[in-house]
């Protein structure tokens, strides 16, 4: 099986060290703003050519919804997620200056046969599309919509084709004002596979991820404007391995503070127990690490990466771990995105009816 996931180097990446690094730079040419609305945190970025070289990340604005109950399957989180998603990516456009008559194409980047790798294939299935309807009837085209279009150009493994040239192909024949690509990611921390939904306007690699670099997508080389979607829905080896020796640090730590060892490590994404955010709670000194875990506990960062990766040999380090409900999520959340993009590009689409236009 083939699969494009986009890990790592993705342009729109969910990565916690990303939100930490925005917050200590904020004086250097990153603006961040966070906000929770109706059980959602929305956190808004932008960084400028300044600070993009130093943080690893193309300038650009960049937009992240995130609420723990997605991976629950909860229809009233997933219907606030949808209203809130859609309200906002209205306005990301309108920071684009991205017209409400501009007419858009949306692309499912993935491959269907791979289930986490199917997120994009799965929105565009309930996309509301309505170019031909401009084109063929234009007469009967109510005010309140845009002409869409969609395709899932599939992955190269399948095809044979760069996934970039299909789609440019498609641009240069139906001229698009706007690109909206969506595609899977691959979390740099638990917590947040299957809990968040990334969004920037600084391009995308397809693959990228998992080694498979393609050409990417963004305005110099499509031409016009690409919005990405990316929803985090696999994780890997080294990154499980390493979050979880920090959430034992973390909980060591909270335990000897409080006197009282008796507790279960319960973290915030499990389903029982005291739910505890061990994100929020700082790793011991470098002295109780290394009571705790000998030489491993004093290690850096990209120490412990490198000897996790060495530990786990050369197959371990291609490990991908996606949820067991994995299709029930992508199912859902093709759902949500869909919904949000019909409301979010069609004003006369609203939470009232929004239903109607997906299946």
């Amino acid at each position: 099986m083939t699969s494009d996931l986009d890990l790592k180097n993705y342009a729109v990446r969910t990565d916690l060290v990303i939100e930490e690094n925005a917050n200590k730079t904020s004086n250097k040419g990153v603006h961040v703003e966070e906000k929770m609305e109706d059980g959602i945190k929305v956190t808004s970025m932008v960084i400028n050519q300044q600070a993009a070289a130093s943080m690893h990340k193309k300038a650009g604005a960049y937009l992240t919804f995130e609420a723990k109950e997605l991976r629950t399957g909860d229809t009233e989180i997933e219907e606030k997620t949808e209203k809130v998603f859609a309200k906002y990516f209205a306005q990301f456009l309108k920071k684009l200056n991205i017209s409400e008559y501009a007419s858009c194409l949306v692309v499912g980047l993935g491959n269907w046969k791979v289930t986490p790798d199917s997120l994009g294939p799965s929105v565009v299935e309930n996309v509301l599309v309505t170019k031909h309807m401009f084109d063929l009837q234009p007469e009967n085209v109510q005010p309140g919509y845009r002409p869409v279009s969609a395709i899932t150009p599939g992955v190269m493994g399948v095809t044979g084709i760069e996934t970039s040239d299909i789609i440019l192909g498609v641009i240069e024949k139906t001229k698009p004002d706007f690109l909206i690509a969506i595609d899977a990611l691959a979390a740099r921390a638990i917590d947040r596979v299957n809990t968040t939904i990334q969004v920037a306007d600084s391009g995308i690699h397809p693959g990228s991820g998992i080694g498979n670099n393609r050409k990417e997508l963004s305005r110099q080389s499509l031409g016009i404007p690409v919005i990405a979607i990316g929803v985090p829905t696999v994780v890997d080896a080294v990154t499980i391995t390493s979050d979880s020796l920090d959430l034992l640090l973390r909980h060591l730590e909270r335990e000897m503070s409080e006197n009282n060892p008796s507790k279960s490590l319960t973290p915030s994404w499990m389903s029982f127990g005291e739910k505890v955010d061990y994100k929020g709670l700082k790793l011991p000194s470098k002295e109780n690490r290394a009571a705790f875990l000998g030489m491993v506990g004093t290690l850096s960062e990209a120490e412990k990466a490198q000897l996790i990766q060495e530990a786990l040999g050369a197959s371990g380090t291609q490990l991908m771990v996606t949820p067991k409900e994995v299709d029930f999520f992508i199912e859902k959340m093709g759902n949500v995105i869909a919904e949000g993009l019909n409301a979010a590009l069609h004003n006369q689409v609203n939470q009232k009816n929004v239903g109607a236009y997906t299946h």
